[in-house]
């Protein structure tokens, strides 16, 4: 049981650390732009985008998908018969 617990949290810690690293970088390249020399970092700024998006998305199926089991959910949120593989 705590040995589950632990996996679970790792799969929750992981994602979030890329998120937080995504938004450092769209920060990064943000406050950057305010350098006459350097521009806007449109590469670094999308990169971070990604690396904010991706987990997030990834951490809410997550708690969806944990939730679903558990039938914790409203039944707009539910799947349908028709919907499943």
């Amino acid at each position: 049981m705590l040995g589950q617990k632990i996996v679970a949290l790792l799969i929750m810690l992981i994602p979030a650390a890329i998120a937080v690293y995504g938004i450092k970088l769209m920060r990064d390249a943000f406050f950057l732009m305010f350098n006459p020399a350097i521009g806007f970092l449109w590469g670094k700024f999308l990169l971070g985008f990604v690396l904010f998006a991706v987990p997030v998305t990834f951490i809410g199926g997550f708690i969806l998908h944990h939730d679903r089991k558990r039938n914790r959910v409203q039944p707009r949120f539910m799947k349908r018969e028709d919907e499943e593989e």
